[in-house]
């Protein structure tokens, strides 16, 4: 286990990283906005649980594969976006809807699974944990999986924390969209801006880098 001065200045470090707007974050957003808080809270936790495998990756190594393997990391990358594209163009087609409503529970189940995938098939997180939690193991305090187990499960719980909070900001925009449900124009938007931004999250991530520049 790191010492407490180490574990602290972990903590501090991740809490700025994760306050800080990222893919997932305007992810959960969207989520919020287009859906309601349930929705944006079931992105978060399906994200969460896409952390913890990630999380698994690293303690046993395979975040160093990937990071090693171009072609898997292609392999990765272009199946990430391949889905965040599929679930913008799925928004645009969507029809019919007036105002973020009541999710059903089949319904958030789904959406709870789509975070799962969206967060296991980004690449740059496992590159995120492989070259972020190694930072603070110190190999003279025990097992270096035990300690990459233990800063990822700490991470991975604090990024609940600071997601669900971004999940009820959108939850609140959500509410402001309902209010004003009756305009035609905002009718329009809560359908293609939610798919546009997935669209574009998807292209970010074709387009990036291998993680090695």
């Amino acid at each position: 286990m790191p010492d407490a001065t180490t574990f602290g200045l972990f903590v501090a470090a991740a809490l700025a990283l994760l306050l800080m707007p990222g893919p997932a974050v305007i992810y959960v957003v969207t989520r919020s906005v287009d859906q309601g808080r349930p929705a944006g809270l079931a992105s978060v936790l399906g994200v969460g649980i896409g952390s913890l495998v990630h999380i698994a990756f690293a303690a046993v190594g395979l975040s160093a594969l990937l990071a090693s393997s171009a072609a898997a990391f292609g392999v990765v990358k272009w199946l990430g976006a391949a889905y965040l594209i599929w679930l913008g163009l799925q928004r645009l087609l969507t029809r019919g809807e007036d105002a973020p409503a009541a999710v059903a529970p089949d319904h958030l189940s789904r959406i709870f699974l789509q975070g799962v995938v969206v967060n296991v098939l980004n690449p740059k997180t496992a590159l995120f944990f492989l070259a972020f939690l190694p930072q603070f193991v110190d190999p003279s305090r025990g097992p270096v999986w035990i300690q990459v187990s233990v800063l990822g499960l700490t991470l991975a719980s604090l990024g609940l924390l600071t997601d669900g909070l971004y999940a009820l900001l959108g939850g609140t925009a959500a509410d402001w969209l309902r209010q004003r449900s009756e305009s035609v124009s905002l009718r329009r938007m809560r359908r293609y801006v939610p798919g546009g931004v997935y669209i574009a999250l998807g292209v970010v991530t074709m387009v990036s880098g291998s993680g090695k520049d």
